[in-house]
């Protein structure tokens, strides 16, 4: 890919949340919704409406969790596998070694033999043995969450958040790795020279003792990974093997050099901690800016222009819910000239669904992307349900809290709103990344990707997703894929349609339950992040610290700037109204509000 179109392809695992550029808020008045009177039938329903949801647009579903974001580009398939035979300390076990990186086998195909969240590109390529198979993160990386139930059972929250997910770990153990083999040398020849030799006889060691090591010999309706398949795979590598493997090595060291630079940037002081990882979280750069920083070291002027394509601020943010898209969809003016009304990604900068998909997709830097991955998201996430919360619900105290909603809460948090707020007292440090220079390059770059005469095909039919939006043509319109950067010094305030999977709270998860959301003078400096129990009464994930826990880590709010978790967290007059956030002297009603959120 081109280092420019890399540079400015911006954000992000994060922007495929969902976000629309407007600046004013909706005339029309909120509806609120009812409690229903039967809160387990009620349950019943919402989970067998996204059931029958998810098997209608299982196509889609499939392009959302299983295929890879390039046919011809990313981490060679077979190089993947290796990795946990070249150096097992860094990787969890055989039958699923990206688990240590919090991705998860899928309960729905015993036998697959990755993780859901990483896409295979056999899945999309018509000609099945044409080329090696390569992988990539694909979108439920991000956004298909746990929570464990009452009866201990682990529950898939489709659309959620996938708060084991960490991106920057993944990276460093990669690398780690690679130094594994390499260790202290630094001419590049002979770098290349002791991985190539590496990987070469971890595949001679998994030929000879295990046949089926790599695609388990997996085999449903849409795929054939058997034994032969897996025999022709491994020839095609082997007929370029040397350069598959020193491009792969080079791309990974660059990406995590690279990364480091960002940090040096952005988190000075904070290094070694964010070389860690936080699990559910990224930085809203992604890879994008830090590869084409990479590109761009050759002399002294270049090294100083890079110095611009790295944001100047941090970006670090939570994985967000992106299902119920059709609620915070924009809508054109009367001339069809801007867009307006609607909201929902963090900072709402990318208004059309296709280009805030595909940024999703350019984030990670690789060539030829199949923008179809981004088309079928635009088909899943319109309608796709909130999950519904999976306890018990005090129907009688939860009407209490409608009340409270639609006097406090339903004028902000009504579907289409995209007023920007910055007043609330929250960091803003997400909401400064995207300056003018990555705003011009990420709109010249999407605009390279699909255009409105860019052509695929989508079943069995030639299809031009950017050829239009909500009836209007995208011709001549290109500087509406991202609206102007001051707009959106601020965040949005995003309908609530499962807001319970989307604790901890902030745009940066610093609050760990809707009840320190409400009473602020209690929100701990610290807590546990990334549990799957649930705490049911204040409404987010197990997070207290004081409480043994095995899985999850501690976040401290106190570290860096950027993690503050101060903001809405005092009263906001408007005219003559005044909207009550801060319930510390009203906590009764802080939980019927609570309980009643449950509900939503």
């Amino acid at each position: 890919m081109n280092i420019f179109l890399t540079a400015f392809a911006l954000p992000l695992l994060l922007l495929t949340g969902c976000g629309h550029d407007a600046l004013e808020a909706p005339d029309t008045p909120p509806v609120v919704r009812e409690v229903p009177a039967n809160w387990s039938q009620e349950q019943q329903r919402r989970q067998t409406h996204k059931r029958d949801y998810l098997q209608e647009h299982s196509v889609a579903y499939d392009w959302f969790t299983r295929f890879a974001f390039s046919e011809t580009d990313g981490v060679p398939f077979i190089l993947l596998k290796l990795l946990p035979i070249i150096a097992p300390e860094y990787w969890g076990g055989q039958d699923n070694f990206l688990q240590v990186v919090g991705l998860n086998n899928d309960p729905a195909r015993p036998g697959y033999p990755l993780a859901t969240g990483i896409g295979i590109s056999a899945m999309a390529r018509s000609e099945k043995l044409g080329n090696i198979d390569y992988t990539s993160f694909t979108c439920a990386a991000c956004h298909i969450g746990r929570v464990r139930t009452p009866q201990g059972e682990l529950q898939l929250i489709e659309g959620g958040v996938n708060s084991e997910f960490n991106i920057v770990q993944y990276r460093v153990r990669v690398y780690n790795t690679l130094k594994k083999v390499f260790a202290d040398e630094t001419d590049r020849g002979i770098k290349n020279t002791l991985l190539v030799n590496a990987f070469m006889a971890a595949l001679q060691k998994i030929e000879s003792t295990q046949p089926h090591y790599f695609y388990n010999d997996y085999q449903a309706k849409d795929i054939n990974f058997s034994g032969d398949y897996e025999q022709q795979q491994i020839a095609l590598f082997k007929s370029n093997a040397h350069d598959t493997i020193i491009k792969f090595a080079n791309a990974a060291e660059n990406e995590y050099l690279s990364y480091a630079a960002l940090l040096n940037k952005n988190y000075d002081g904070f290094q070694e901690q964010s070389l860690k990882g936080f699990a559910g979280m990224a930085d809203a750069t992604g890879i994008s800016a830090t590869s084409a920083y990479s590109g761009l070291q050759d002399n002294f002027f270049s090294r100083l222009f890079a110095s611009y394509i790295l944001p100047s601020s941090p970006g670090i943010s939570d994985f967000m819910t992106v299902w119920e898209q059709d609620k915070r969809k924009a809508s054109w003016d009367s001339e069809h000239e801007s867009l307006i009304n609607g909201g929902g990604q963090w900072n709402g900068n990318i208004p059309i669904p296709m280009y805030r998909n595909l940024a999703a997709q350019l984030t990670l830097g690789l060539e030829n992307n199949d923008i179809r991955v981004a088309a079928f998201g635009v088909e899943l996430l319109a309608g796709l349900p909130a999950s519904v919360y999976p306890f018990d619900v005090d129907v009688a105290l939860a009407e209490k809290g409608q009340r409270l909603f639609s006097e406090n809460c339903a004028q902000c948090h009504q579907p289409h709103n995209g007023k920007i707020y910055s007043n609330l007292g929250t960091n803003l440090d997400r909401s400064f990344v995207v300056n003018w220079l990555i705003r011009k390059g990420g709109i010249e770059g999407f605009y390279q990707q699909c255009s409105p005469d860019t052509e695929v095909e989508m079943y069995g039919k030639k299809f031009k997703p950017c050829a239009e939006f909500d009836g209007v043509s995208l011709q001549g319109k290109k500087n509406l894929i991202i609206s102007p950067s001051a707009r959106h010094h601020g965040y949005n305030a995003r309908p609530l349609s499962g807001i319970w999977a989307q604790a901890p709270f902030l745009h940066n998860g610093s609050v760990p339950t809707l009840y320190h959301l409400l009473v602020p003078a209690e929100r701990p400096e610290s807590f546990i992040k990334s549990r799957l129990d649930y705490d049911s009464k204040l409404l987010g994930f197990a997070w207290d610290k004081q409480q043994s826990f095995s899985e999850g880590y501690l976040f401290d709010t106190s570290s860096f700037p950027t993690f503050s978790n101060v903001g809405h967290d005092r009263d906001i007059e408007a005219g003559d109204k005044v909207f009550k956030l801060d319930w510390s002297d009203d906590k009764p009603s802080a939980m019927a509000l609570i309980e009643y959120l449950k509900t939503l």
